[in-house]
């Protein structure tokens, strides 16, 4: 086994490789811009990982680790023309450096091309792993159409912004880890396992993102602070806050949460100070050790030597401590 560093390594001179100059360039070089803006590679390290601990060298997974990799980038192109964000990783989103259509279109092939990364393996895996992607690219679909229906929603509940959250984000990171455990060949109770694993990890990952995304700190976040609270987004912090706040406190949330002003600052420091008072900031922070430890649980009982156990839950662990 290796450390993460080195399969976030590894991964990223097999993702430059990739990403070489190709025509049209105003199709390609937008693509290549994302791809290149860095970020954790949390789900193709899970991808390589994954591999290894199920016996089989990372290299072999190095294709499905970029087809997850490129996919993920896809959607967040997507997803910031629809949230008409102006910062991810904190530099320019596709859209605003170019504009909406070459980020629909580049978008686009993105998707395509994540396909044709399962074209490398024979058959019998390139079914199992594309069966997979295509579950999994449409629950991300679904939770991505979820996010939206909450925001002109004001009835949403706990347990359905749970289901969203799986679906937009932690069933791709199950997916990540899936995939490496089917290139491994491992069986299918493994697969499930893993699968169970990475996507309570994953959802304890959105809900850490959430928090970070009122709480964290924009030199290190990468994303613009306040920006779910800008788009009135019925985050898990903005759902508990209005569970515990008492009448006064939940009526201003409520007001604060149908306006969109042009200058927001006033807004996201009110609401951030009412996500604290109430308790949210904490009942959130409750809820991410909630998942980690339902995840760890899982991770106990997989049929895997103790060492690599011990791997994946340092992993797990770093995630919900992380400030980016």
């Amino acid at each position: 086994m290796l450390t993460t560093e080195t399969y976030q390594k590894e991964f990223v001179e097999y993702l430059e490789k990739y990403v070489s100059f190709k025509e049209p360039q105003n199709l390609y070089e937008p693509i290549r811009y994302i791809l290149r803006l860095g970020g954790k590679r949390l789900r193709p390290v899970l991808t390589l990982m994954t591999c290894d601990i199920f016996g089989l060298n990372y290299t072999k997974a190095l294709d499905a680790a970029l087809a997850i990799e490129v996919f993920h980038n896809f959607s967040l192109v997507h997803d910031d023309i629809m949230d008409d964000a102006p910062l991810r990783r904190a530099k320019e989103t596709v859209h605003e450096k170019w504009n909406i259509n070459t980020g629909i279109l580049s978008g686009d092939a993105m998707l395509i091309m994540a396909y044709q990364m399962f074209e490398n393996y024979d058959d019998t895996t390139f079914r199992k792993l594309a069966k997979l992607f295509s579950k999994t690219a449409l629950e991300v679909c679904e939770g991505q159409q979820y996010d939206i229906d909450f925001e002109t929603r004001t009835d949403v509940s706990i347990p359905e912004y749970l289901k969203m959250i799986e679906y937009k984000t932690a069933v791709l990171v199950a997916a990540a880890m899936q995939m490496g455990a089917i290139v491994a060949d491992a069986s299918l109770e493994e697969q499930n396992s893993i699968y169970e694993f990475g996507n309570l990890l994953g959802i304890a990952f959105q809900l850490q993102d959430d928090y970070l995304d009122a709480f964290g700190d924009p030199k290190t976040f990468g994303k613009q602070v306040g920006g779910d609270i800008i788009e009135n987004k019925k985050t898990f912090l903005y759902l508990k806050a209005l569970e515990f706040s008492e009448q006064k406190d939940k009526d201003e949330l409520l007001q604060l949460f149908s306006t969109t002003p042009d200058d927001s600052s006033d807004k996201i420091d009110r609401v951030k100070q009412l996500f604290e008072i109430s308790g949210a900031a904490d009942a959130t922070k409750r809820e991410i050790k909630i998942y980690t430890h339902k995840a760890f649980a899982v991770l106990e009982v997989m049929p895997i030597s103790e060492d690599k156990k011990q791997i994946l839950q340092q992993f797990g662990a770093s995630l919900i401590t992380r400030e980016v």
